[in-house]
């Protein structure tokens, strides 16, 4: 692209480094904004701006937060004798928009996969395990992806937790083998927690 103007080339440079934002889009992007009054233009900087020198990660759950402790682990609503683990913070907001969990969450931040140098020591599992011990957490639920990876991490992390006193469980099947949450619709997502069945279950029967 051929730009007539150096500032409307590095706005669009750098919104074409965010994932999924080609050049043209970017450019669309920054033109749209070209077009809006001065302020609003300033709130969205704003916006951004707050939101990365501001936001920060809970303490218990490692979700997204605006303090210390989220707003699902603060809500005495939700049910904390039920936890489920997720790899990110996007499948918290895809389990969320199901309105069908009313438990509260621990976000891995990551899945174990050594061909990507990440192993169990670089994921927050130790924290899960103090957390199984220390609260009154009555059933772990694992809603990672239904893949290898996310095979090994279910399985790893049960091993952990057979001499603790607490019940295992996973998503049911109603996600293809290789499929990630964050894209699966809210129906068969919603389903699949539904219909949770023991980790051992599921270990037999996919292997």
């Amino acid at each position: 692209m051929v730009f007539s103007s150096a500032l409307l080339e590095n706005a669009v440079n750098e919104f074409a480094k965010l994932p999924g934002v080609g050049k043209k889009t970017a450019l669309r992007l920054v033109l749209h904004l070209i077009k809006q009054d001065k302020d609003v233009v300033e709130r969205f900087g704003e916006a951004i701006t707050g939101m990365r020198e501001k936001i920060c990660f809970c303490k218990v759950c490692h979700n997204i937060s605006d303090s210390e402790v989220c707003n699902i682990c603060s809500n005495p609503l939700r049910k904390s004798s039920l936890v489920c683990v997720v790899e990110n913070i996007r499948d918290v907001i895809a389990i969320e928009a199901t309105q069908q969990f009313n438990g509260r969450y621990h976000v891995l931040g990551g899945i174990i996969s050594p061909l990507d140098g990440i192993g169990p020591d670089k994921l927050y599992i130790d924290s899960l395990i103090v957390r199984v011990k220390e609260e009154e957490i009555e059933e772990i639920v694992f809603a990672l992806n239904p893949n290898i990876q996310g095979d090994t991490t279910v399985f790893y992390i049960s091993k952990m937790l057979t001499d603790l006193p607490v019940k295992i469980t996973t998503i049911a099947r109603g996600i293809a083998f290789g499929g990630e949450l964050e894209y699966t619709d809210e129906h068969t997502l919603a389903r699949s927690i539904a219909n949770r069945i023991p980790v051992g279950q599921y270990v037999i029967s996919e292997h």
